[in-house]
């Protein structure tokens, strides 16, 4: 009987080490993300460049209209941080934050709830730069029912970014700003 106990422990043993290690297959999606973000650097190179070759006879509308775009690309890198950082740190090893005085602390020690209000308020926030971006171009791009479903996304995203943030004060999620 005390053999049999032991073996099931050494096999309950064995388990656990090949499920806690199995985190590590998360490290190759975060390091295809950091690629991401790095095309997305580009993208935004190129981007500002073209913005800074039409700035001269640019108009108002189209300055506003290119600095929206520049602002969704640092949203969408900004998002895409937050992901990687907080997967790294929740789900494969923790940042020693205490060494390392000089990393943001916003990039740090996120918990699930706090990654998903971050989450949803990039999503949001990119989202009503793109209606903005939108409606700033509306002279050449006039289509009311494009517009309505813009407006209506971004009053969904706004929607459920409000009712996680009731639903995480109800459960008694606690708020670290406080």
């Amino acid at each position: 009987m005390r053999l049999a106990g032991q073996s099931l422990l050494t096999l309950q043993t064995i388990v656990e080490a090949i499920v806690f290690s199995s985190r590590w297959l998360v490290a190759p999606f975060l390091i295809g993300l950091i690629l991401g973000l790095g095309a997305l650097v580009y993208k935004f190179m190129l981007k500002l460049f073209e913005f800074a070759i039409q700035l001269p006879g640019a108009t108002l509308p189209d300055v506003m209209v290119g600095i929206l775009s520049l602002v969704d690309l640092t949203l969408v890198a900004n998002l895409i941080l937050i992901v990687i950082c907080s997967s790294y740190e929740n789900f494969i090893v923790p940042l020693g934050s205490e060494k390392r005085r000089e990393w943001p602390e916003g990039l740090l020690r996120i918990g699930f709830s706090d990654l998903k209000q971050k989450l949803l308020g990039s999503i949001t926030a990119i989202a009503a730069v793109n209606v903005l971006e939108w409606f700033m171009d509306i002279n050449r791009q006039a289509d009311s029912i494009k517009l309505g479903w813009l407006v209506g996304i971004l009053l969904a995203f706004a929607a459920a970014m409000l009712l996680l943030a009731i639903s995480d004060r109800i459960s008694g999620v606690p708020d670290k700003r406080a």
